[in-house]
């Protein structure tokens, strides 16, 4: 039997990895290379599991703690996905085009792209987990009468433990007042976006997006029935001229996505005016907003920015989404949405159709990370962690790309947006490719409009050391 038809993973059998000779970087980031490459030559299929790390370290000999690295390394970057008491999965929702079979780089294809850092979109540093505070609280949870006689175990909406403990999260963190009632717990943000537009829109009707914006958003609104109509964005995030301009040419548009408190991809802040404006013009104009407040935890200086959800009429109708992934792990998948009655009553009908309920468990031990306080000691503790991360990335950038390439300094977010001068992102994320460090071009986040000539720098999941290296790539990659 070749490896094409070995079985994708059986427990019972090792998983034999092909390591390529002759690598120079660190042991775990070949183990992560060589498990992308099963995955992207479909010998690894969405779904898969995978054998713990003491298994696999067993079969490839080496220490237990090399192979956690390589998966935790994955799952930062979105290849696999994570599950307590169940094990670690090879992702569902990998980028399309990501799962045809492809040719697998030998060390003597002197173009093919090695493994090695990688910018992200955004994502947060697993290694900052408060893992023992949260098996602490998952294995009272588990352990708990309540959970064993079965009470608060099926509402689609979530367990009422964490809508209550969120629900004062809300009001003091973020001066939104939300009941209980109208709060619903999703398996991620993603999830959280798609029962959104479910409920909101008819099949065939228009959602207008921020470009550019998040496609992954985009994904889940077609998924939903909804067709996507780009509104450009600027130094103050979604242009609210551009915005009227398409409302009043299409009819067919219900509903407006945006991501105020740090656009995405660009990182900017929607100013105070800009934010009234956008409400009154929703409110006009009869549109339901989804505002997707993806990082609010991480606002490094400046006065808080309270989201729209808090100064909204109450008559408009608004759904806040919101994620606790962001907060701890992209491996914990925990986002939430807060809605009017009627809409949050459809988004629980929907999810009932499609999972039941959530993971009861994991959103209890989280309604008590929050009660007892870990939750703010943990985002205390990683704003400290990122906003000396960023400034060390500002820093470099500015010394190695003085004349090259041109940023603003976030206030806050995990990411920074660098603009190139006179070049093009493409071809320097290519080279940059070739040299060992992975870059998300302007491309990725255009819908209808040209791509930026820009790079969405993720620097949260990186240390000093690797922020450096990274740098240092960009810097000899530019092309000429």
């Amino acid at each position: 039997m070749n490896d094409w038809d070995r079985p994708v993973f059986d427990m019972r059998e090792p998983l034999a990895l092909e390591m390529e000779p002759g690598h120079d970087g660190p042991l775990f980031l070949a183990i992560a290379e060589a498990i992308t490459r099963d995955i992207t030559r479909g010998r690894l299929k969405p779904g898969a599991r995978l054998p713990g790390t003491r298994a696999l370290a067993r079969e490839l000999g080496v220490h237990r703690n090399t192979v956690d690295a390589a998966y935790q390394e994955l799952l930062t970057q979105g290849w696999l996905h994570a599950e307590p008491a169940r094990g670690t999965f090879v992702a569902q929702d990998l980028p399309q085009g990501m799962l045809v079979r492809r040719p697998v780089p030998t060390p003597m294809d002197p173009v093919a792209p090695r493994a090695g850092l990688a910018f992200s979109d955004g994502a947060p540093d697993p290694k900052l987990v408060p893992d023992k505070a949260l098996a602490r609280a998952f294995r009272r949870a588990l352990l708990s009468p309540v959970f064993r006689a079965g009470a608060d175990y099926g509402d689609a909406r979530g367990t009422s433990s964490l809508r209550e403990a969120l629900a004062g999260y809300l009001a003091t963190d973020r001066g939104v007042v939300a009941e209980p009632s109208r709060l619903l717990i999703a398996r991620g943000s993603q999830m959280a976006l798609f029962l959104a537009v479910r409920a909101a829109l008819s099949p065939g009707e228009v959602i207008a997006v921020e470009e550019p914006g998040y496609p992954l958003a985009w994904e889940a609104f077609r998924a939903a029935g909804a067709e996507v109509r780009g509104v450009p964005v600027d130094g103050g995030g979604l242009r609210i001229d551009a915005l009227e301009a398409v409302l009043a040419r299409d009819p067919r548009i219900r509903a407006v996505y945006v991501t105020p408190h740090h656009q995405y991809p660009t990182t900017v802040t929607m100013g105070a005016a800009r934010r009234l404006q956008l409400l009154e013009l929703a409110q006009r104009q009869g549109v339901t907003l989804i505002e997707d407040d993806y990082d609010h935890e991480y606002r490094f200086e400046g006065r808080p920015v309270l989201p729209l959800a808090a100064r909204a009429p109450e008559d408009l109708p608004l759904i806040y989404v919101g994620s606790l992934s962001k907060l701890l792990s992209p491996g914990i998948r925990l986002g939430y949405a807060l809605a009017p009655e009627p809409l949050l009553t459809r988004m629980a009908e929907a999810r009932a159709a499609i999972d039941r309920q959530g993971d009861a468990p994991l959103e209890a031990a989280l309604a008590e990370l929050i009660r007892d306080g870990d939750l703010g000691r943990h985002a205390r503790k990683a704003r400290r962690v990122y906003r000396a991360r960023r400034d060390l990335l500002a820093a470099l950038l500015g010394e190695h790309l003085a004349g090259r390439a041109t940023f603003d300094l976030p206030a806050g977010g995990l990411a920074l947006w660098l603009r190139c001068e006179g070049r093009s992102a493409d071809d320097w994320a290519k080279a940059a490719g070739q040299a060992g460090l992975t870059l998300l071009p302007g491309m990725r986040f255009a819908l209808e409009g040209p791509a930026p000539q820009a790079f969405r720098l993720g620097y949260a999941a990186l240390d000093e050391g690797q922020i450096a290296r990274a740098v240092e790539i960009l810097a000899q990659s530019v092309p000429g």
